[in-house]
């Protein structure tokens, strides 16, 4: 269509204005007028300082990363909720013996459930949190600040009183809310990391500075592990305007003692190990020589020695003898003289690592350290390099895999599993494994299937809302309701995979998990303001928990309250016509944990109980028809089992 006549002289201001821009961008916002437009404004104070040759008074300032809602974010975690979680055993897989969990609710009321049970007890988090670009997709991830919320917080007005906004493309608006949902939530975590745990993040390129200063807030600049490159689409993205965009990008944190195990060779490495000794190790030789820069005898003199080697069978020792008659020094190719990399004290520790070789077409000998290819529980690790790339870390690879299990298009773009299985390796082959943006399950399939591959006993820890699928969505038509359906779908579809595949060489291999879901407490409100309570309503209170709610919900808030592992093995008993509860009480050892919620419960019942000597035994107040009742309780526990802990709802 042929552009528009504008039948009106030069609006010169504007102008200008492109011009000033023009040099100097970072001047350029946006303020609102008196008849309410947004219009591009110069702002006067930040091109003062661009023309000026010193420090233009203004705010003090200081380098740290704000956005409107830091402070209710900090202090969110910190907020206490009268929630619990409710086992749902027709959803789970083993539900009595499995150690793993998947919670269906909001990340971070089961982030703080979880706090007092699980802190400093995680190996390894994995989170694939919302991205923040907009899309639509089964999981809603736009957390955009309404423009007129953003200007109330801010309060931000120029010289002449109006309201500035920062450039769109860099408007805090844009990223404050997102900002805001993801802050408590890893101030969470890091509680929750042991200290030789790690955190991974993968995020794309439009959040990624925001997210570096926030984790380097909150889990400290010197727990930066790296920003890893995941190539995950090869051919690019082909509707990106200026670059194909091939990959996303993950972040690592890592407490204080953390070591990586590194990563298996990859296949073509195992190619550079040409030799191999008598007992069939292959192996290959690395030059003692130290090679690049700090290669000088100057660099570290105490590192220039000789070596003396016998020719006949390439045996190498530290002192000269009648067989080891030629000496060898580390020479520089430029006939300097160089240095070892290893000192005296650990060449004569190691010398069955150090083996001698002729230097081909030359009379020179030289001393090479043996490097197997075996270490001692198999195949030597290396360092994962920065940029991950292959099949196993594509998109396509997760989407097929979720295709598999579930159906064409019922999840968009879940992550693979050969990327979260990477990870693993990385961390210990025990412990803790949490995801609290579960989506797809990926991290579920992989810690079985790593384990599967290793003989591991990880056990993971899922989260995920019971996010509606939208309506016109291919996983609404193929029957699932909530994302947290899809996740669970998937859970099981893969547990009974790999239980398929005639793989299972071990009992360790945990192929279950536990849902439970995250719902009001047990309690009725009576039982957290008892001062609220009035003499009329007691009446109706003679019990203080809903009438709704089974012995298992009330064990699993004990368990939540006393600390106690929720994914520890449960027995059900029924005696003296009572249900009991047993965690963790096996032929060697006594229970943790023994609960009991029926009314009226007969001596006889406690005595038993009291018999089996466990840790913490619980009853409900209902239980005790008399304080001389409650008081008979305590006396026979004092005389059969006084380490018990008793405790009362």
């Amino acid at each position: 269509m042929p552009e528009k006549l504008k039948m009106h002289s030069p609006d010169l201001v504007q102008s200008n204005i492109d011009r000033i821009a023009e040099l100097f961008p970072n001047c350029l916002t946006e303020a609102e007028g008196d008849d309410g437009q947004i219009t591009r404004k110069i702002d006067f104070d930040l091109l003062r300082q661009e023309l000026s040759g010193e420090i233009v008074e203004g705010p003090l300032e200081r380098y740290q990363l704000n956005w409107p809602g830091k402070r209710e974010a900090m202090l969110a975690a910190n907020a206490p909720i009268a929630k619990t979680l409710r086992p749902c055993r027709e959803e789970s897989v083993d539900f009595d013996t499995t150690q793993n969990l998947f919670i269906e609710g909001d990340n971070l009321e089961a982030l703080k459930l979880l706090q007092e049970t699980y802190l400093g007890k995680v190996k390894m988090i994995y989170i694939d949190p919302p991205y923040n670009t907009g899309n639509d997709f089964v999981y809603d991830d736009s957390f955009e600040m309404p423009e007129d919320e953003y200007l109330s917080l801010t309060d931000q007005r120029d010289v002449e009183g109006n309201r500035l906004i920062l450039n769109p493309e860099s408007n805090g608006r844009f990223h404050s809310d997102w900002l805001t949902m993801l802050c408590p939530r890893l101030k969470i975590a890091k509680q929750l990391l042991d200290d030789d745990g790690i955190i991974f993040i993968s995020i794309d390129d439009g959040e990624l500075a925001n997210l570096q200063k926030l984790c380097d807030q909150i889990f400290g600049s010197r727990c930066f592990l790296g920003s890893i490159t995941v190539v995950s689409n090869l051919k690019g993205r082909s509707d990106d305007r200026h670059f194909a965009t091939a990959h996303n990008q993950m972040l690592a944190y890592g407490k204080a003692r953390f070591e990586t195990r590194g990563v298996e060779l990859p296949e073509e490495y195992i190619a550079g190990y040409p030799d191999m000794d008598e007992s069939g190790r292959r192996y290959r030789l690395q030059g003692l020589r130290k090679r690049g820069s700090g290669a000088r005898r100057e660099d570290r003199p105490n590192m220039f020695y000789p070596f003396y080697v016998d020719p006949k069978t390439g045996g190498v020792s530290m002192s000269k003898g009648d067989g080891n008659s030629i000496e060898i020094l580390p020479k520089l190719s430029d006939g300097t003289d160089g240095r070892w990399r290893w000192g005296r004290d650990t060449a004569s520790k190691r010398l069955d690592e150090l083996k001698s070789r002729q230097v081909s077409g030359t009379e020179r000998w030289d001393v090479f350290q043996i490097d197997y290819l075996q270490s001692g529980d198999g195949l030597k690790r290396i360092i994962p390099k920065s940029v991950w790339i292959g099949p196993e870390f594509a998109n396509e690879s997760g989407t097929l895999q979720v295709k598999k299990l579930l159906g064409k298009g019922v999840f968009e773009t879940p992550k693979p599993l050969g990327l979260v299985k990477y990870m693993l390796q990385q961390s210990l082959r025990d412990g803790i494994v949490l995801d609290f943006f579960a989506g797809s399950g990926t991290t579920a399939h992989a810690t079985m299937d790593q384990n599967l591959y290793d003989n591991g006993r990880r056990r993971f820890i899922l989260v995920q809302i019971a996010e509606p699928c939208s309506e016109d969505s291919v996983a609404k038509r193929s029957g699932f309701a909530t994302v947290a359906d899809i996740t669970k779908a998937r859970i099981v579809k893969a547990s009974k995979e790999i239980a398929a595949s005639g793989q299972l060489n071990s009992q360790n291999c945990d192929l279950g998990f536990r849902v439970l879901k995250i719902d009001s407490s047990n309690m009725k409100d009576v039982y957290y303001s008892p001062a609220d309570t009035s003499q009329a309503m007691l009446g109706g209170l003679v019990d203080n928990i809903k009438p709704d709610r089974t012995g298992e919900d009330l064990l699993f808030q004990v368990l939540l309250d006393c600390g106690v592992d929720l994914g520890l093995p449960i027995k059900t008993e029924v005696i003296d016509n009572c249900e009991v509860f047993f965690v963790n009480e096996t032929e060697h050892a006594a229970p943790d944990l023994v609960a009991c919620f029926d009314a009226d419960i007969p001596e006889s019942l406690v005595k038993t109980i009291a018999a089996r000597s466990p840790l913490r035994a619980v009853f409900r107040d209902g239980c005790f028809a008399t304080d001389a009742d409650k008081i008979n309780v305590e006396q026979v526990f004092k005389q059969m089992s006084p380490q018990t802990q008793l405790r009362s709802l």
